[in-house]
């Protein structure tokens, strides 16, 4: 990894060295534009709730670049993270295999105890794992990392990943400040201090600062394929955002009609959920980041790098509304139910957008249900790779649906959450087959049925009504832990 002194020349070097391996498996000095290899641009947004922006439906906050994207592209109403928690969904996201296969199965650095021991799980992304950004690489693309990583800490970073710069990325889930210098105060442990950006100015805000690396490195791939990995921090705690943006907000609030209804309702007793949107720093953070996806898009578009370049949005997780014993939630994802940290679908549904010039309908819409390990193998169709089954297991290629030219041959998705969280949620299990889904708790066995077609809050508990389907859905996610060989909670022996 070079240093903050040199990053800029080697920027320059990526785009200069890589050119002549960029068309790999091709004669000639040069190809027509539809022939070269497509770049990637991958914004991955930490905790972005499914009603977070305009398009999803938000009337609070202001998200025009996102909207935007969405209309140049294909939104997805039913597309999921593999878990309901950061570090599992991103691991998903890099290898195409679940988080309960890779044994990630909660954030890293999260584990807390309840009436059961949680599973055990793995701290970093294996080595022996391939990731989306190694294959890529391979096949002569220049990768850049741009933000939150927490899939491990030295030597499991990125750079060591796949990608051929990390700035930004490091084992921890937040940073210390979202204002320059990114670090801690107080004398307090520097783990959460953002590395690799301290050059910055007074006053500089970490979200912008991203997106002027990632901006620098676009403008040095020249003629080389790449891809670009924005993974930001926001909209993650601690809730910080510029002044005027949050001022902006405040007044907005303000001007709100009263709600109908109370602000927080109960979740199984343990928890708060937030109904009404109007947290003014919250939507500044959303602000801010909609400002980084239009400047990035922007420099694709004078790079004239628009109609070669592939765009894909999603969240890793559902929004924070819902947290244990405290009404201090920032977001709300009505008509979801619950948010980060549950398997029900506000923890795990995502507002998810691609953007695919010249192949997908500009404002499409696609109902199917798709999932975050999806995106390995999608890609490596994309780039016209040849798949690697044994390496994105869980992942089906979405490119017939990106083309409206048929549905995927898959009967179900699974979710595997085996831990205690901060949210209220307990260790629990989920699969939706169809319309229907299947929530299973650990604790005691007992099992939730909702139909999302006609309940998409889950309201509505069918299980007493329908048995025959709860021992369906029950045996296939049973059978489906086998499989990926689940690790499960255990009863504590030795007693609390």
């Amino acid at each position: 990894m070079p240093n903050q002194f040199d990053r800029r020349a080697f920027l320059k070097s990526l785009g200069a060295g890589i050119t002549a391996t960029a068309l790999v498996g091709t004669t000639g000095c040069a190809r027509e534009l539809s022939q070269r290899p497509p770049n990637f641009v991958f914004f991955l947004i930490d905790d972005l709730g499914w009603v977070d922006t305009g398009v999803y439906g938000s009337t609070f906050y202001e998200t025009p670049n996102i909207d935007r994207l969405a209309s140049e592209g294909m939104r997805f109403t039913d597309a999921y993270a593999a878990s309901p928690v950061c570090s599992p969904t991103r691991a998903s996201i890099m290898t195409g295999k679940h988080p309960a296969r890779l044994n990630i199965t909660d954030w890293i650095g999260g584990s807390q105890r309840g009436e059961l021991l949680p599973a055990e799980y793995e701290h970093q992304l294996a080595f022996e794992e391939v990731t989306i950004a190694e294959v890529l690489k391979e096949a002569g693309y220049s990768t850049g990392y741009f933000g939150k990583w927490h899939l491990g800490d030295t030597p499991f970073l990125p750079d060591s990943q796949g990608f051929d710069l990390n700035v930004g990325g490091t084992a921890a889930g937040q940073p210390a400040s979202y204002f320059y210098p990114y670090k801690a105060e107080h004398g307090r442990s520097d783990f959460w201090d953002v590395p690799h950006l301290e050059d910055g100015r007074d006053g500089e805000y970490l979200t912008d600062r991203l997106t002027d690396e990632a901006i620098g490195f676009l403008e040095a791939q020249g003629d080389s394929p790449f891809l670009l990995y924005l993974s930001h921090y926001a909209v993650h705690t601690p809730i910080q955002s510029k002044g005027d943006l949050t001022e902006k907000y405040r007044e907005k609030a303000e001007s709100l009609p009263e709600p109908d209804g109370p602000d927080f309702i109960s979740e199984h007793d343990r928890a708060f959920v937030k109904q009404h949107q109007d947290h003014a720093a919250y939507a500044g953070m959303v602000q801010s980041v909609d400002e980084s996806i239009g400047r990035v898009l922007e420099t694709i578009e004078n790079l004239g790098l628009t109609d070669n370049t592939i765009v894909i949005f999603m969240s890793d997780n559902g929004g924070l509304t819902t947290i244990a014993n405290r009404r201090s939630a920032p977001t709300a994802v009505l008509p979801l139910r619950a948010g980060k940290g549950w398997l029900y679908e506000g923890g795990i549904r995502e507002p998810m957008i691609v953007k695919w010039p010249g192949v997908v309908e500009e404002g499409s819409l696609c109902s199917e249900p798709v999932i975050s390990t999806d995106f390995f193998p999608t890609m490596l169709e994309m780039a016209r790779i040849a798949q690697r089954p044994s390496l994105h297991q869980d992942g089906t290629s979405l490119v017939p649906l990106l083309r409206q030219e048929g549905r995927l041959d898959r009967n179900a998705l699974y979710w595997h959450f085996p831990h205690y969280h901060g949210s209220g949620n307990r260790p629990s299990g989920a699969v939706r087959a169809g319309d229907y889904k299947l929530v299973e708790w650990f604790e005691d066995g007992q099992v939730e049925l909702y139909n999302l077609a006609d309940d998409i809050g889950e309201s509505r508990d069918l299980s007493q009504s329908m048995p025959e389907k709860v021992g369906e859905l029950t045996e296939m996610l049973h059978a489906w832990h086998r499989t990926v060989d689940a690790r499960m909670p255990r009863e504590d022996t030795v007693g609390s």
